[in-house]
């Protein structure tokens, strides 16, 4: 967990969710072969989460489904765990740029509302458009990306 999470999530507590969740993923599809065990990055997530944004709900649905875990999976499992919530996604600039690389995007696009949350070098207004996604404009921009972070060429102020 970085800064720029952080400052998604404290964007999201003030938008008046119901409740804001942070799915951990054991392997993303598009990052295989991490350093880290997927045990101790949940611990660590929900370590932070509880300091700093002790009303965010740290998930980890995507260790209890099959592998690999492709968000269409994770969303139909929460619809149906919970039909009666409207669940929105909350994701980075650089996510909407490569939404069609998705296992199923379309039923992403289509089945649920998307928020893009700005990040620097990434130009999305039209993209966002084209998918019905609401671009967060008011939100502050943070430049961390967790790649930088793995590449070890993140600004160390960011990291937390």
């Amino acid at each position: 967990m970085h800064a720029g999470h952080l400052a998604i999530l404290n964007y999201l507590r003030r938008k008046g969710f119901d409740q804001v969740r942070m799915i951990v993923s054991p392997e993303s599809p598009f990052k295989i072969g991490g350093d880290d065990t997927a045990a101790g990055r949940l611990a660590a997530v929900r370590e932070k989460v509880a300091e700093l944004c002790p009303d965010v709900v740290v998930s980890d649905i995507e260790f209890h489904l099959p592998k690999p875990n492709y968000t269409i999976d994770t969303l139909r499992a929460l619809r149906q765990a919970e039909p009666d919530t409207d669940f929105v996604i909350a994701m980075g600039a650089d996510n909407i740029v490569g939404i069609e690389r998705w296992r199923e995007w379309e039923e992403i696009v289509n089945g649920f509302e998307i928020w893009v949350y700005p990040r620097k070098g990434y130009y999305v207004k039209r993209k966002c458009k084209k998918y019905g996604a609401k671009y967060l404009a008011d939100a502050s921009l943070v430049n961390i990306s967790s790649t930088q972070i793995r590449a070890g060429k993140a600004n160390k102020d960011l990291m937390i």
